[in-house]
């Protein structure tokens, strides 16, 4: 079947380079058709035709067509993949309460004092946005594999730059790595 007139949310299409997806919505310009591990597209009703192949036409979206397990997991997946949500990353003992002082050369200037719990929550957030910034690039379908490596080559050039900060992580799982020597 591939007459578009018919879909309906909840119905399965085949698309020429996403494959399976569920139309979640439809507007006067698009579908909306979530694509699993691609999310959710938009592909517009004018081209539609040349790329979509319908294969059921179901106005059933059997969203509560999971245990409360699986919806568990699920939101899980989504808030870690698309908020700046995580799970809390522990300081080392020994940093805790303790405090970075910046000294001017200057001695005429004043020094500034920043809690230590402060500076290393703003270099978790800086790991965690490098880690996202890592999946959307591996996962743009506009750049080719050359692209990716070279934006991936920078990217851990990065995480070898904020090396110096690993010691104020608990867990060595969580600490910067770089580009390993051979």
């Amino acid at each position: 079947m591939s007459d578009l007139s018919e879909i309906v949310a909840g119905s399965i299409v085949d698309h020429e380079n996403y494959g399976k997806g569920k139309v979640v919505a439809i507007d006067p310009l698009f579908f909306r058709i979530d694509f699993a591990k691609r999310g959710v597209l938009e592909i517009s009703k004018r081209t539609a035709g040349n790329v979509l192949t319908v294969i059921s036409v179901s106005s059933d979206l059997n969203i509560l067509d999971m245990d409360q397990e699986e919806l568990k997991q699920l939101l899980r997946d989504v808030i870690e993949e698309y908020s700046d949500l995580s799970k809390p990353i522990p300081l080392t003992e020994k940093w805790k309460g303790g405090k970075m002082i910046l000294q001017p050369g200057n001695t005429s200037l004043k020094s500034k004092e920043v809690p230590i719990e402060t500076f290393f929550h703003k270099i978790v957030m800086v790991r965690d946005r490098l880690r996202v910034l890592e999946q959307n690039i591996n996962s743009n379908s506009k750049l080719d594999d050359d692209e990716k490596v070279n934006l991936q080559q920078y990217i851990t050039r990065i995480y070898g730059s904020l090396t110096t900060f690993n010691i104020l992580f608990d867990d060595e799982g969580d600490q910067f790595v770089g580009e390993k020597v051979k």
